[in-house]
Protein backbone atom coordinates (compact mmCIF):
# COMPACT_ATOMS: atom_id res chain seq x y z
CA UNK A 1 0.00 0.00 0.00
CA UNK A 2 1.36 3.87 -1.00
CA UNK A 3 1.89 6.22 2.03
CA UNK A 4 -0.51 8.18 0.24
CA UNK A 5 -3.20 5.82 0.97
CA UNK A 6 -3.30 7.13 4.48
CA UNK A 7 -7.19 7.45 4.54
CA UNK A 8 -7.68 4.01 4.99
CA UNK A 9 -5.96 4.54 8.41
CA UNK A 10 -7.36 7.62 10.08
CA UNK A 11 -10.92 9.24 8.91
CA UNK A 12 -11.39 12.70 7.97
CA UNK A 13 -13.86 15.43 9.64
CA UNK A 14 -14.45 18.10 7.64
CA UNK A 15 -14.64 21.91 9.44
CA UNK A 16 -15.46 25.27 7.67
CA UNK A 17 -13.60 28.09 8.74
CA UNK A 18 -14.82 31.27 10.39
CA UNK A 19 -13.66 34.39 8.32
CA UNK A 20 -12.81 37.51 10.60
CA UNK A 21 -10.19 40.41 9.36
CA UNK A 22 -6.95 40.96 11.43
CA UNK A 23 -4.46 43.59 9.94
CA UNK A 24 -6.58 44.65 6.93
CA UNK A 25 -6.40 40.94 5.66
CA UNK A 26 -8.86 38.39 6.09
CA UNK A 27 -8.07 35.59 8.40
CA UNK A 28 -9.76 32.00 8.64
CA UNK A 29 -9.95 29.97 11.64
CA UNK A 30 -11.31 27.17 13.68
CA UNK A 31 -11.61 27.08 17.34
CA UNK A 32 -8.76 24.90 19.23
CA UNK A 33 -11.07 22.97 21.63
CA UNK A 34 -12.78 21.47 18.46
CA UNK A 35 -9.53 20.17 16.79
CA UNK A 36 -8.05 19.01 19.64
CA UNK A 37 -11.47 16.69 20.37
CA UNK A 38 -11.25 15.49 17.23
CA UNK A 39 -7.57 14.64 16.87
CA UNK A 40 -7.48 13.36 20.58
CA UNK A 41 -10.52 10.80 19.32
CA UNK A 42 -8.94 9.36 16.51
CA UNK A 43 -9.93 11.45 13.57
CA UNK A 44 -8.31 14.08 11.21
CA UNK A 45 -9.73 17.42 11.11
CA UNK A 46 -9.66 18.74 7.38
CA UNK A 47 -10.17 22.69 7.21
CA UNK A 48 -12.88 23.63 4.79
CA UNK A 49 -11.59 27.42 4.04
CA UNK A 50 -14.38 29.89 3.72
CA UNK A 51 -13.14 30.82 0.19
CA UNK A 52 -15.43 32.27 -2.89
CA UNK A 53 -16.44 29.09 -5.13
CA UNK A 54 -15.32 26.29 -2.31
CA UNK A 55 -18.94 25.19 -2.31
CA UNK A 56 -18.39 24.00 -5.88
CA UNK A 57 -15.83 22.31 -5.05
CA UNK A 58 -16.49 20.28 -2.17
CA UNK A 59 -16.61 17.26 -3.77
CA UNK A 60 -12.55 17.37 -4.01
CA UNK A 61 -12.08 17.22 -0.03
CA UNK A 62 -13.28 13.62 -0.11
CA UNK A 63 -12.96 11.04 1.09
CA UNK A 64 -15.01 12.57 3.86
CA UNK A 65 -15.56 10.63 7.16
CA UNK A 66 -17.87 13.01 9.24
CA UNK A 67 -18.33 16.69 8.97
CA UNK A 68 -18.70 19.06 11.91
CA UNK A 69 -19.98 22.47 11.97
CA UNK A 70 -19.33 24.82 14.57
CA UNK A 71 -19.05 28.51 14.39
CA UNK A 72 -20.11 31.54 12.33
CA UNK A 73 -22.38 34.57 11.90
CA UNK A 74 -26.27 34.48 11.40
CA UNK A 75 -28.04 31.95 8.66
CA UNK A 76 -29.16 34.80 5.69
CA UNK A 77 -33.03 34.41 6.67
CA UNK A 78 -33.81 33.90 2.76
CA UNK A 79 -32.80 29.99 3.70
CA UNK A 80 -35.67 29.69 6.47
CA UNK A 81 -37.87 32.82 6.85
CA UNK A 82 -41.38 31.48 5.71
CA UNK A 83 -42.74 32.49 8.81
CA UNK A 84 -43.75 36.05 9.83
CA UNK A 85 -41.25 36.47 13.19
CA UNK A 86 -43.41 39.82 14.59
CA UNK A 87 -40.73 41.64 14.84
CA UNK A 88 -41.17 45.52 13.75
CA UNK A 89 -38.65 47.28 11.36
CA UNK A 90 -37.33 49.41 14.38
CA UNK A 91 -36.58 45.80 16.72
CA UNK A 92 -34.66 44.62 13.40
CA UNK A 93 -32.47 47.65 13.80
CA UNK A 94 -32.11 47.31 17.48
CA UNK A 95 -31.11 43.72 16.90
CA UNK A 96 -28.92 44.37 14.72
CA UNK A 97 -27.12 46.67 16.49
CA UNK A 98 -26.75 44.97 19.29
CA UNK A 99 -25.31 41.77 17.77
CA UNK A 100 -23.25 43.69 15.13
CA UNK A 101 -20.73 41.04 14.91
CA UNK A 102 -23.30 37.97 13.92
CA UNK A 103 -26.36 39.64 12.25
CA UNK A 104 -23.29 40.19 9.21
CA UNK A 105 -24.26 37.65 6.94
CA UNK A 106 -22.04 35.79 5.03
CA UNK A 107 -23.24 34.36 1.79
CA UNK A 108 -20.79 32.11 1.17
CA UNK A 109 -20.51 30.24 4.29
CA UNK A 110 -24.08 29.55 4.14
CA UNK A 111 -23.64 28.38 0.86
CA UNK A 112 -20.31 25.71 1.96
CA UNK A 113 -22.34 24.90 5.05
CA UNK A 114 -25.62 23.97 3.71
CA UNK A 115 -24.15 22.03 0.62
CA UNK A 116 -22.11 19.96 3.18
CA UNK A 117 -25.23 19.29 5.75
CA UNK A 118 -27.60 18.59 2.72
CA UNK A 119 -24.74 16.08 1.31
CA UNK A 120 -23.95 14.03 4.61
CA UNK A 121 -28.13 13.62 4.81
CA UNK A 122 -27.71 11.92 1.31
CA UNK A 123 -25.13 9.82 1.53
CA UNK A 124 -25.44 9.31 5.72
CA UNK A 125 -22.22 10.37 6.34
CA UNK A 126 -22.07 11.32 10.23
CA UNK A 127 -22.48 15.20 11.07
CA UNK A 128 -22.06 17.11 14.56
CA UNK A 129 -23.64 20.32 14.30
CA UNK A 130 -22.63 23.18 17.23
CA UNK A 131 -24.22 26.33 17.95
CA UNK A 132 -24.62 27.60 13.91
CA UNK A 133 -24.03 24.26 13.08
CA UNK A 134 -27.24 22.86 14.60
CA UNK A 135 -29.20 25.88 13.16
CA UNK A 136 -27.80 24.75 9.74
CA UNK A 137 -28.83 21.46 10.12
CA UNK A 138 -32.16 22.05 11.40
CA UNK A 139 -32.45 24.82 7.71
CA UNK A 140 -31.29 22.08 5.69
CA UNK A 141 -34.00 19.50 6.62
CA UNK A 142 -36.51 22.56 6.13
CA UNK A 143 -36.90 23.78 9.72
CA UNK A 144 -37.04 27.69 10.85
CA UNK A 145 -34.99 29.72 13.28
CA UNK A 146 -36.01 32.88 15.60
CA UNK A 147 -33.66 35.93 14.54
CA UNK A 148 -34.00 36.74 18.00
CA UNK A 149 -34.52 34.34 20.79
CA UNK A 150 -34.99 36.91 23.69
CA UNK A 151 -37.23 39.29 21.54
CA UNK A 152 -39.80 36.66 20.15
CA UNK A 153 -39.11 33.70 22.76
CA UNK A 154 -39.77 36.80 25.65
CA UNK A 155 -43.08 37.79 23.12
CA UNK A 156 -44.68 34.40 22.91
CA UNK A 157 -44.57 33.62 26.33
CA UNK A 158 -42.98 35.90 29.13
CA UNK A 159 -40.07 33.64 29.85
CA UNK A 160 -36.46 34.03 29.37
CA UNK A 161 -33.23 32.97 29.44
CA UNK A 162 -30.09 34.60 29.10
CA UNK A 163 -28.13 32.81 26.17
CA UNK A 164 -25.20 35.30 25.45
CA UNK A 165 -22.77 37.27 27.41
CA UNK A 166 -20.37 39.02 25.37
CA UNK A 167 -18.39 40.22 28.88
CA UNK A 168 -18.33 36.47 29.68
CA UNK A 169 -17.67 34.59 26.30
CA UNK A 170 -16.41 30.78 28.12
CA UNK A 171 -17.63 31.42 31.96
CA UNK A 172 -21.77 32.04 30.63
CA UNK A 173 -24.22 29.41 31.86
CA UNK A 174 -27.78 28.77 31.52
CA UNK A 175 -30.05 25.87 32.68
CA UNK A 176 -31.45 23.34 30.21
CA UNK A 177 -33.72 20.37 30.89
CA UNK A 178 -32.38 17.50 29.41
CA UNK A 179 -35.06 14.47 28.09
CA UNK A 180 -34.67 11.41 28.90
CA UNK A 181 -33.71 8.39 27.16
CA UNK A 182 -31.98 10.77 24.37
CA UNK A 183 -28.02 10.16 23.96
CA UNK A 184 -27.77 13.44 25.75
CA UNK A 185 -29.09 11.77 28.76
CA UNK A 186 -27.24 8.79 28.15
CA UNK A 187 -23.81 11.30 28.22
CA UNK A 188 -24.75 13.24 31.00
CA UNK A 189 -26.62 10.53 33.56
CA UNK A 190 -24.21 10.57 36.03
CA UNK A 191 -24.76 13.74 36.20
CA UNK A 192 -28.32 14.92 36.35
CA UNK A 193 -30.45 14.68 39.57
CA UNK A 194 -33.37 12.04 38.37
CA UNK A 195 -36.22 14.67 39.61
CA UNK A 196 -34.46 17.89 37.70
CA UNK A 197 -33.02 16.26 34.80
CA UNK A 198 -31.55 19.76 34.56
CA UNK A 199 -27.41 21.18 33.51
CA UNK A 200 -26.23 24.12 33.36
CA UNK A 201 -24.63 24.53 29.67
CA UNK A 202 -22.62 27.23 27.83
CA UNK A 203 -23.93 29.58 25.15
CA UNK A 204 -23.12 32.07 22.65
CA UNK A 205 -26.29 32.82 20.21
CA UNK A 206 -28.85 35.07 19.38
CA UNK A 207 -30.84 32.88 17.26
CA UNK A 208 -31.97 29.63 17.56
CA UNK A 209 -34.12 26.61 16.28
CA UNK A 210 -38.09 27.88 16.64
CA UNK A 211 -39.72 24.93 14.15
CA UNK A 212 -37.94 21.71 14.55
CA UNK A 213 -37.84 19.91 11.50
CA UNK A 214 -40.25 17.15 11.65
CA UNK A 215 -37.61 14.12 11.05
CA UNK A 216 -35.31 15.65 14.21
CA UNK A 217 -36.40 14.49 17.85
CA UNK A 218 -35.85 17.78 20.43
CA UNK A 219 -33.17 16.26 23.75
CA UNK A 220 -32.88 19.43 25.96
CA UNK A 221 -34.91 23.12 26.32
CA UNK A 222 -33.63 25.98 27.91
CA UNK A 223 -36.20 27.97 30.50
CA UNK A 224 -37.46 30.01 27.70
CA UNK A 225 -38.66 26.51 25.66
CA UNK A 226 -36.14 26.60 23.34
CA UNK A 227 -34.63 23.96 21.79
CA UNK A 228 -30.54 23.17 23.15
CA UNK A 229 -30.47 19.98 21.08
CA UNK A 230 -31.75 17.24 18.71
CA UNK A 231 -30.75 14.32 17.08
CA UNK A 232 -32.22 12.12 13.87
CA UNK A 233 -33.13 8.50 16.12
CA UNK A 234 -32.95 6.96 12.84
CA UNK A 235 -29.97 8.41 12.12
CA UNK A 236 -28.09 7.71 15.50
CA UNK A 237 -25.89 4.64 16.04
CA UNK A 238 -22.00 5.23 16.27
CA UNK A 239 -21.15 1.38 16.31
CA UNK A 240 -22.64 1.38 12.75
CA UNK A 241 -21.13 4.54 11.27
CA UNK A 242 -24.60 6.53 12.06
CA UNK A 243 -24.98 10.28 13.43
CA UNK A 244 -26.38 12.98 12.46
CA UNK A 245 -27.09 15.36 15.78
CA UNK A 246 -26.96 19.21 16.48
CA UNK A 247 -26.40 21.05 19.89
CA UNK A 248 -27.15 24.83 20.71
CA UNK A 249 -25.06 25.28 22.90
CA UNK A 250 -21.02 24.79 23.27
CA UNK A 251 -19.91 21.47 25.43
CA UNK A 252 -16.29 21.70 24.54
CA UNK A 253 -16.39 24.87 26.01
CA UNK A 254 -17.90 23.81 29.39
CA UNK A 255 -14.50 23.66 31.65
CA UNK A 256 -13.82 24.77 34.86
CA UNK A 257 -12.28 28.35 35.04
CA UNK A 258 -8.15 28.50 34.54
CA UNK A 259 -8.42 24.43 33.85
CA UNK A 260 -9.27 22.34 31.10
CA UNK A 261 -11.50 19.90 33.19
CA UNK A 262 -14.77 19.52 31.80
CA UNK A 263 -17.68 20.81 34.10
CA UNK A 264 -19.36 17.18 33.50
CA UNK A 265 -17.54 13.97 32.84
CA UNK A 266 -20.02 13.46 29.49
CA UNK A 267 -19.10 16.97 27.60
CA UNK A 268 -16.86 15.37 25.80
CA UNK A 269 -18.68 12.45 25.06
CA UNK A 270 -20.46 14.15 22.01
CA UNK A 271 -17.24 14.68 20.01
CA UNK A 272 -16.32 11.06 21.54
CA UNK A 273 -19.37 9.41 20.10
CA UNK A 274 -19.19 11.46 16.70
CA UNK A 275 -15.80 10.21 15.97
CA UNK A 276 -16.55 6.57 16.73
CA UNK A 277 -19.46 6.93 14.47
CA UNK A 278 -16.81 8.80 11.97
CA UNK A 279 -14.39 5.55 12.30
CA UNK A 280 -17.25 3.12 11.64
CA UNK A 281 -18.48 4.70 8.95
CA UNK A 282 -15.24 5.01 7.20
CA UNK A 283 -14.23 1.40 7.57
CA UNK A 284 -17.77 1.09 5.86
CA UNK A 285 -16.61 3.22 3.08
CA UNK A 286 -13.07 1.30 2.99
CA UNK A 287 -14.99 -2.46 2.91
CA UNK A 288 -17.28 -1.35 0.15
CA UNK A 289 -14.59 0.54 -1.87
CA UNK A 290 -12.37 -0.79 -4.28
CA UNK A 291 -10.06 -0.35 -7.65
CA UNK A 292 -10.84 -3.36 -9.41
CA UNK A 293 -14.23 -4.50 -7.64
CA UNK A 294 -11.65 -5.57 -4.65
CA UNK A 295 -12.79 -4.77 -1.30
CA UNK A 296 -10.39 -3.26 0.48
CA UNK A 297 -10.30 -4.16 4.42
CA UNK A 298 -9.05 -2.57 7.09
CA UNK A 299 -7.20 -5.49 8.71
CA UNK A 300 -5.63 -5.60 11.95
CA UNK A 301 -2.08 -4.59 11.29
CA UNK A 302 -3.94 -1.52 9.62
CA UNK A 303 -5.80 -0.68 12.68
CA UNK A 304 -2.65 -1.30 15.10
CA UNK A 305 -1.08 1.03 12.81
CA UNK A 306 -4.06 3.50 13.47
CA UNK A 307 -4.00 3.39 17.26
CA UNK A 308 -0.37 3.52 16.63
CA UNK A 309 -0.73 7.36 15.28
CA UNK A 310 -3.50 8.17 17.23
CA UNK A 311 -1.78 7.14 20.51
CA UNK A 312 1.59 9.63 19.02
CA UNK A 313 -0.88 12.58 18.53
CA UNK A 314 -2.48 12.24 22.12
CA UNK A 315 1.26 11.75 23.87
CA UNK A 316 2.29 14.96 21.51
CA UNK A 317 -0.69 17.10 22.44
CA UNK A 318 -0.08 16.51 26.34
CA UNK A 319 3.92 16.93 26.50
CA UNK A 320 3.22 20.18 24.33
CA UNK A 321 0.74 21.54 27.09
CA UNK A 322 2.49 20.46 29.89
CA UNK A 323 5.83 22.12 28.39
CA UNK A 324 7.40 18.86 30.25
CA UNK A 325 11.40 18.39 29.54
CA UNK A 326 12.70 15.30 27.57
CA UNK A 327 11.89 11.78 28.76
CA UNK A 328 13.72 10.14 31.55
CA UNK A 329 16.58 8.18 31.13
CA UNK A 330 14.83 4.77 30.54
CA UNK A 331 13.84 6.13 26.68
CA UNK A 332 17.31 7.22 25.82
CA UNK A 333 16.81 4.22 23.64
CA UNK A 334 13.83 5.52 21.72
CA UNK A 335 15.67 8.69 21.53
CA UNK A 336 18.65 7.49 20.29
CA UNK A 337 16.24 5.69 17.39
CA UNK A 338 14.71 8.95 16.33
CA UNK A 339 18.08 10.95 16.64
CA UNK A 340 19.44 7.90 14.01
CA UNK A 341 16.59 8.38 11.81
CA UNK A 342 16.71 11.82 11.33
CA UNK A 343 20.35 12.27 10.71
CA UNK A 344 20.80 8.94 8.48
CA UNK A 345 17.67 10.11 6.21
CA UNK A 346 19.29 12.21 3.64
CA UNK A 347 16.10 13.24 2.52
CA UNK A 348 16.05 15.63 4.82
CA UNK A 349 17.33 19.48 4.38
CA UNK A 350 18.28 21.77 7.52
CA UNK A 351 15.05 23.48 6.09
CA UNK A 352 13.25 20.83 6.03
CA UNK A 353 14.47 19.74 9.56
CA UNK A 354 13.19 23.11 10.55
CA UNK A 355 9.81 22.34 9.20
CA UNK A 356 9.55 19.25 11.36
CA UNK A 357 10.46 21.05 14.54
CA UNK A 358 7.48 23.13 13.91
CA UNK A 359 5.05 20.66 12.85
CA UNK A 360 5.32 19.58 16.55
CA UNK A 361 2.95 22.73 17.34
CA UNK A 362 0.15 21.66 15.14
CA UNK A 363 -1.17 19.47 17.47
CA UNK A 364 -2.36 22.30 19.19
CA UNK A 365 -3.18 24.56 16.76
CA UNK A 366 -3.90 22.97 13.40
CA UNK A 367 -5.71 26.01 12.51
CA UNK A 368 -2.87 28.18 12.34
CA UNK A 369 -0.45 25.76 10.91
CA UNK A 370 -2.75 25.10 8.11
CA UNK A 371 -2.53 29.25 7.50
CA UNK A 372 1.43 29.03 7.48
CA UNK A 373 1.13 26.60 4.98
CA UNK A 374 -1.20 27.85 2.54
CA UNK A 375 0.89 31.58 2.85
CA UNK A 376 3.94 29.77 1.37
CA UNK A 377 3.50 27.18 -1.22
CA UNK A 378 6.84 26.00 -1.51
CA UNK A 379 7.09 25.23 2.22
CA UNK A 380 4.45 23.22 1.69
CA UNK A 381 5.52 21.22 -1.48
CA UNK A 382 8.91 20.36 0.53
CA UNK A 383 6.93 19.09 3.20
CA UNK A 384 4.58 17.31 0.76
CA UNK A 385 7.69 16.01 -0.47
CA UNK A 386 9.23 14.35 2.14
CA UNK A 387 6.33 12.91 3.59
CA UNK A 388 5.56 10.90 0.26
CA UNK A 389 8.78 9.74 -0.44
CA UNK A 390 8.30 7.54 2.85
CA UNK A 391 6.60 4.22 3.67
CA UNK A 392 3.81 3.52 6.08
CA UNK A 393 6.48 2.01 8.27
CA UNK A 394 8.51 5.00 8.25
CA UNK A 395 5.66 7.15 9.10
CA UNK A 396 4.39 5.56 11.51
CA UNK A 397 7.41 5.51 13.21
CA UNK A 398 8.14 9.07 12.86
CA UNK A 399 4.66 10.30 14.73
CA UNK A 400 5.95 7.88 17.34
CA UNK A 401 9.34 9.96 17.58
CA UNK A 402 6.69 12.66 17.28
CA UNK A 403 6.47 13.87 21.27
CA UNK A 404 10.92 14.33 21.00
CA UNK A 405 11.36 15.84 17.79
CA UNK A 406 11.73 19.56 19.00
CA UNK A 407 14.34 18.74 21.54
CA UNK A 408 15.94 15.90 18.44
CA UNK A 409 16.10 18.60 15.98
CA UNK A 410 16.82 21.42 18.08
CA UNK A 411 20.22 19.05 19.09
CA UNK A 412 20.88 18.39 15.32
CA UNK A 413 20.54 21.98 14.10
CA UNK A 414 22.69 23.15 16.27
CA UNK A 415 25.26 21.04 15.46
CA UNK A 416 25.20 21.63 11.66
CA UNK A 417 24.74 24.71 12.20
CA UNK A 418 28.12 25.36 13.83
CA UNK A 419 29.83 23.44 11.32
CA UNK A 420 28.29 25.09 8.41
Amino acid sequence: MASSDLSLLLPRVLIVSRRCVRKNKFVDFVGEFHLDLIVGYGAVPVIVPRVAGVHMLLESFGPIHGVLLCEGEDIDPSHYETEISGLSPEELDEIRRLHTSDTAIDREKDSIELRLAKLCLERNIPYLGICRGSQILNVACGGSLYQDVEKELFKANNAAAVHINYDDYDGHRHLVRVVENTPLHSWFRESLAAERMELEVNSYHHQGVKRLAERFVPMAFAPDGLVEGFYDPDAYNPEEGKFIMGLQFHPERMRRSGSDEFDYPGCPKAYQEFVKAVIAYQKKVNTSASSNDAPIKMDQELEKKRKIIVRSFSIAKNLYDARLDMPPPSKEQELEAGAEFLESNTALSLQQEKRLKQMGATVRNASSYVQRLKMNELRETMARSVMQKMSIEQLSELISFYHMMGQICSDVLERKLKTA
